[in-house]
């Protein structure tokens, strides 16, 4: 019929135009956002590289021969790396961190640093002193023979990126609740009580071990400054902040673990991991005992078994209580 037309010829609405000019811009609207974020992720992290360059840091390649063994986790050997004292390098935090993926949970051991091991190729003495004969090689090596882990890959940091990183995350410095005044041998002095800390101050407060815990106190500091940092990278104030951090830290870093593999890890941890990290400390209670030796002087000498045991139950299994085999705090002081 010359009267009939079709539904398409009808003049549509003024306000369904409006609707359908609106849904097109969606795309677009959704487009510039991810171009956005990019851009800002990229320049933040660029931005926190150059603070490293700023610092003088450089980057080295070392030997390392850890192999992943593809079980969906991932052992890393974090290491904070000591002054430079006539040309060797100590390492005064050696931490063991494990990664699951498929749980999305974060892991570390603490070792103590004056835990006299074998050493391959040497004469046994302290832990600590491994990376300076042989660096990270040598160090994974001395793990798997005394305490039978496979180390897959390796981080070190020096103490310049954790002061950056810590003024990054904020420049008012990193609540902590200092447990007694501190001064002697950490150039600074730190009163007891709640207070921020720069990252100058908070790095002493980790390295303090002029009392009667020594290095067992000191570990246990360590690792209170780790989750005080980490709970402030993540507070509201400091996520858009992330990518600024990781250039920081990233540029103080020697690590074998590619670009991909971190960012992998990191997005990981961030938007779905457990965001608790457990943490473990070597030796664990009643399985070791300080001795006196003639060329390493006051050791730690471990029952291996016994803390290889506990190590692998608890990178092995779900840990409820965080602070099991944790040393008692009654030990005599150890020298610088």
């Amino acid at each position: 019929m010359d009267n009939e037309y079709r539904r398409s010829d009808r003049p549509q609405p003024e306000g369904r135009k409006r609707r359908i000019r609106k849904r097109a811009l969606i795309p677009l609207i959704l487009l510039a956002v991810l171009v956005g974020t990019i851009l800002y992720v990229y320049f933040s992290y660029q931005s926190g590289l150059d603070i490293a360059r700023e610092n003088g840091v450089e980057q080295e390649e070392m030997e390392f021969n850890g192999a992943d063994d593809n079980d969906g986790k991932k052992n890393i050997l974090l290491l904070g790396a000591d002054r430079e004292v006539d040309g060797a390098q100590r390492t005064d935090v050696i931490m063991l961190a494990q990664y699951d993926y498929m749980n999305k949970e974060m892991k570390m051991v603490s070792l103590m640093r004056d835990i006299y091991v074998e050493i391959p190729g040497f004469q046994s003495y302290k832990i600590n002193s491994v990376y300076s004969l042989g660096g990270v090689e040598l160090l994974r090596q001395t793990i798997q023979q005394n305490f039978g882990i496979e180390v897959e890959e390796y981080a070190v940091i020096d103490y310049q990126a954790f002061e950056s990183v810590v003024d990054v995350i904020n420049k008012d410095g990193i609540m902590i609740d200092v447990e007694k005044d501190m001064s002697e041998k950490i150039d600074t002095e730190l009163k007891q009580g709640e207070q921020r800390l720069g990252g100058e101050d908070l790095l002493a407060y980790a390295r303090f071990r002029q009392d009667a815990e020594g290095d067992f106190g000191r570990v246990r500091r360590q690792q209170q400054v780790i989750n005080a940092v980490k709970d402030e990278a993540l507070t509201l104030g400091s996520i858009l902040k992330l990518p600024k951090i990781a250039g920081t830290g990233m540029g103080h870093v020697n690590t074998s673990m590619s670009d991909g593999e971190l960012y992998r890890m990191m997005a990981s941890f961030l938007i779905r991991g457990d965001k608790d990290i457990p943490t473990l400390t070597v030796p664990v209670e009643d399985t070791y005992q300080f001795m006196d030796t003639p060329h390493a002087g006051n050791v730690i000498d471990l029952d291996f078994e016994a803390n290889s045991q506990a190590i692998h139950d608890f990178f092995e299994a779900d840990v409820e209580d965080p602070d099991a085999g944790e040393p008692t705090r009654e030990e005599p002081a150890a020298n610088e």
